[in-house]
């Protein structure tokens, strides 16, 4: 497991390398890396903040989560904060397993989870000005489908 909130930049093959490097018993991996949207040039940007200590605890507790429902057999979460642009990479969800099926169904589960239950913060700026992005319903609705949902 590896859990990570940082300013850097990562690099998603190489964690996946890191992730399976010896490895024989991991049959899938799968990953989702987020992006800030945005038109590149427009002076668009988003700045994330987190609560530290807060933030890591409460990605422990998802990827913990995710344990539970599924037999995986490594988890990484990288979670970028700071200033990005357009086409920057924030988040970084992979997933390892036997099945592809479990790796599949607990990356979604922890990206939903993530995007609902996290303390990140966005402020958005662009040629119309600044605002705080508020929660999405389709987000919760994403998120809440789990309750219901057994692997």
């Amino acid at each position: 497991m590896s859990i990570r909130v940082q300013s850097e930049d990562f690099d998603p093959g190489a964690e996946i390398a890191r992730m399976t490097a010896g490895r024989t018993d991991i049959g899938a991996v799968t990953s989702f890396v987020g992006l800030v949207r945005g038109n590149a040039g427009d002076g668009s940007a988003m700045t994330l903040e987190h609560y530290p200590g807060m933030t890591e605890k409460q990605l422990s507790a998802i990827e913990a989560e995710a344990r539970k429902r599924w037999p995986l057999d490594d988890v990484v979460i990288i979670h970028r904060f700071g200033r990005l642009s357009p086409g920057e990479r924030i988040v970084l969800v992979a997933v390892a397993s036997s099945h592809r099926a479990a790796a599949f169904s607990a990356c979604e589960f922890l990206i939903d989870w993530l995007k609902t239950r996290a303390p990140f913060w966005k402020l958005e700026e662009g040629p119309a000005g600044r605002h705080w992005v508020e929660a999405k319903n389709d987000d919760d609705s994403r998120a809440k489908r789990w309750h219901d949902e057994n692997p």
